[in-house]
């Protein structure tokens, strides 16, 4: 593959509207050159008007044609589709095979709909129908949308990684089946998206730079969503890209505008465009040719060459040239294409005209803006096209309407088969005695399970940004090993103080991250979708400090939005990391489960309870219909004599049932006249306070919840307002033994606080509701009144 495009050093003191290193400033690329016919070219440019215009009009009827009884508005994203427009006909009309898959900026969905409309996969009848209630969603979706879409998009910055994460999960597959199924993967983002810092946090790790398969395009079109941005700085962009192991190959000028550089005077003409800012460049986007003849010479020393070059050029000829850039010419786009290098990800850099072709074409604030009527009924005339009746496709036995059919065969992908998840059992047999923490428990049920149900543990794939060994993964990763695309020489497998092995192989069963929570739940994410993507199930497992999960929450909510099932364990939790002192204490992660479509949540106290609830979650996954999981665990240690578990196997069960569901009496006394709810670390405190209260002559039973949000579900639907099973309620908190009630937890007293209107019985609700500090245990639960002294008065009190 040609890599002459790669970046070298370049001065960039000066920030430029096209500014990149001079290796890289032109792309002349006639057709012959790249072996395509120009009647090729003349088609593909038909096809790419029709795009454009049916994108448009999406847009112009949900806002302009269909009733509007809110008043509210609907909105759409012309301009930044029409930026798209050509780069994704070059790709769905000639470049993409079956095997490969799209990312699609979320601004240029409209232009999606249009490409698979003339594709035949999409039902005329959905073009009306955008950000309608049931029709086309606002921004591609692979689970809301009536349109096949390969990755959801909307979140910004996450839908451009995400193919970087769904390369990685294909290539796991691939060790499970041992049959290649690799086609590229692209991701087509807007320039502004680069200012979000995830995708810089995917860009740098490690992991990404042996996916050859991974082709970034970015629409360089220089506008964001309030202004022409003043200093793109494409190259600093490029060697950021090159500096983390990229091709990098800048798309600037198309073949008229080139034809104009080879021209006497084209020189300074090239300089001129290179050294101008990009409010200039945009200004004169929006200048009749005559504007355009006085504004564009400059005021240099080569306004003079200039003005003598453009003196003869006509007026047609001028005003496009100036916005002939590479993003918009097919020629230059099939070079660019040509010259992937498939041994590292690339990025395309395409300098674009946003709102290209449409009257509101480069205006600074043309985001947001839709054509008025009269400007739609002028664009239709230009382009050819009836604003009555927009909705055409090519006829079959036009050039345009063969290429549309061979496109879609092209693209035609067999059926995923439907995946058949291993069995995963409900029960490992363990009773564990002795003291344990619900964090080791982790690592143990995942070694366990590699006995147990060999087939469900192979499927297992571990993920962590760096904290493997200190969330006890250690001894798990000794026995599956490292995943990487090759094998590597672990030099420490000989050292005999070297308790952790990294043996990194294509065949192992974790893999490592660089420290960025957003990757972590990204690549989660994708390996919970291979089961609707490639018809093979994985059961992804993510660990992150808890503290640490409320900055991936977003990016994984998003993860679950697109149709990834995964597990993310967040440990260690809560104020009971006294001695870390505030920085590294959670306290809202509790009400993730009350909050969080598509998930459930558990906070187990015990080892055994770790068991099941992780074996219940894995259940969920890898299927339609099923969900992600969150486990808040604790490096506490606690006696697992406290249990008592039942040694009966009916009565085991039972307990087992009420775990996954829930919530379980833990302590239980005839009549009770009180009480004590609580979760996690703070079982002991609350055994503790039932035991005082029962030397004071007051009984109060103790109930341990492991999962808010589950009986929260429960709650909703005795009410009418869901359809969750209530069992766990009657058998929990029967109405025949309803009492005054104190919960407690290690987070936030509100995720418990609705347990009192199960029964309307009073209630006080402890908890952690400020920044903690560093300590020991003892005196941080004192300062957060979670202790047992405040239970037992909290108790009291409730009873007064």
């Amino acid at each position: 593959m040609i890599d002459s495009l790669s970046v070298t050093p370049i001065d960039n003191t000066a920030t430029d509207a096209l500014a990149a290193p001079d290796a890289l400033t032109t792309h002349a690329v006639p057709s012959a050159a790249t072996g395509a016919s120009a009647d090729l070219v003349v088609t593909l440019r038909e096809i790419e008007q029709r795009v454009l215009w049916l994108a448009t009009s999406i847009v112009h009827h949900a806002n302009r044609v269909r009733p509007n009884t809110s008043g509210v508005k609907v909105g759409g994203h012309q301009a930044s589709s029409a930026s798209l427009a050509t780069i994704m006909t070059s790709l769905w009309f000639e470049q993409l095979g079956a095997a490969d898959r799209v990312s699609v900026k979320p601004h240029a969905s409209p232009v999606l709909h249009a490409i698979n409309y003339l594709l035949g996969t999409l039902d005329e009848k959905y073009l009306t129908t955008l950000r309608e209630f049931g029709g086309l969603q606002s921004y591609p979706s692979r689970s809301k949308d009536p349109d096949p879409a390969d990755y959801s998009t909307g979140s910004v910055g996450i839908g451009a990684t995400a193919p970087l994460w769904g390369a990685m999960s294909r290539r796991y597959t691939e060790t499970l089946t041992g049959i290649p199924s690799r086609g590229r993967q692209y991701s087509l983002l807007g320039d502004a998206e680069l200012d979000e810092g995830a995708i810089w946090e995917a860009v740098l790790d490690s992991a990404v730079q042996d996916l050859g398969e991974i082709v970034w395009i970015v629409d360089l079109n220089r506008q964001s969503l309030d202004r022409v941005v003043p200093n793109i700085a494409a190259g600093k962009i490029e060697k950021l890209f090159d500096a983390a192991g990229w091709q990098v190959i800048t798309v600037r000028f198309g073949r008229l505008l080139e034809s104009l550089m080879g021209r006497t005077g084209g020189d300074a003409l090239r300089r001129r465009i290179v050294d101008m800012q990009n409010p200039e460049y945009q200004r004169l986007l929006r200048c009749n040719a005559d504007e355009l003849r006085v504004r564009l010479p400059g005021v240099g020393d080569s306004g003079a060459a200039i003005t003598t070059l453009i003196a003869d050029v006509d007026d047609a000829t001028l005003l496009a040239a100036i916005r002939n850039l590479g993003g918009h010419d097919l020629d230059a786009l099939r070079s660019a294409y040509a010259q992937i290098d498939d041994t590292r990800p690339t990025v395309i850099l395409a300098y674009t005209v946003k709102g290209h072709g449409l009257p509101i074409e480069g205006h600074p604030q043309n985001h947001s803006s839709l054509l008025t009527t009269p400007q739609y009924e002028q664009l239709a005339a230009s382009l050819g096209e009836r604003a009555d009746a927009p909705w055409s496709r090519f006829a079959p036995t036009s050039a345009a309407g063969q290429v549309c059919s061979a496109s879609a065969a092209r693209l035609a992908r067999d059926a995923v088969p439907v995946a058949t998840p291993p069995a995963v059992p409900t029960d490992l047999g363990h009773t564990p005695i002795g003291t344990g923490t619900t964090q080791a428990a982790l690592g143990r049920a995942l070694l366990d399970l590699t006995r147990v149900a060999p087939d469900a543990a192979r499927r297992v794939v571990t993920v962590s940004p760096d904290v493997s060994s200190s969330t006890n993964l250690a001894g798990w990763i000794n026995k599956v090993g490292v995943w990487s695309t090759e094998e590597r020489h672990d030099w420490f497998d000989d050292d005999a103080e070297t308790i952790m092995h990294w043996r990194q192989r294509p065949s192992g069963q974790h893999i490592e991250l660089g420290i960025a929570e957003v990757n972590l739940v990204g690549l989660i994410s994708e390996l919970g979708s291979t089961w609707s993507r490639w018809g093979e199930t994985l059961f992804p497992i993510g660990t992150i400090y808890d503290p640490f999960v409320e900055r991936a929450l977003e990016p994984w909510s998003f993860g679950m939005y697109a149709g990834g099932q995964s597990i993310l364990v967040g440990t260690p939790s809560g104020v009971t990391l006294a001695s870390e002192g505030g920085a590294h204490q959670s306290i809202k992660t509790p009400s993730i489960g009350l909050e969080q479509p598509e998930c459930i949540s558990y906070e187990p106290a015990f080892v055994v309870d770790t068991e099941w609830a992780l074996l219940a979650a894995m259940g969920q996954l890898g299927r339609p219909g099923g969900k992600s999981a969150y486990l808040r665990l604790s490096t506490r240690p606690v006696d697992q004599k406290l249990a008592q578990i039942p040694a009966d196997p009916a009565a085991r069960e039972r307990r087992r049932r009420q775990v996954v569901a829930g919530a379980y009496v833990l302590r239980a006394v005839e009549t009770p006249e009180l009480s004590l709810v609580t979760m996690g670390a703070l079982v002991p405190e609350a055994l503790a306070a039932a035991e005082r209260l029962a030397e004071q002559g007051v009984r109060a039973e103790v109930i341990c919840v492991t999962s808010p949000g589950l009986l929260f579900e429960a709650v909703q639907a005795r009410q009418g307002q869901g359809d969750a099973p209530t069992w766990i309620l009657d058998q929990v908190f029967p109405a025949e033994r309803a009492v005054p009630m104190v919960t407690v937890l290690d987070g936030h007293p509100h995720t418990l606080s609705f347990l009192a209107s199960i029964n309307r019985v009073a209630s006080r609700n402890l908890g952690v509701s400020r920044f903690g500090q560093a300590g020991d245990l003892e005196s941080v639960y004192r300062y957060h009144g979670i202790d047992t002294d405040a239970i037992v008065r909290a108790a009291l009190d409730v009873r007064a």
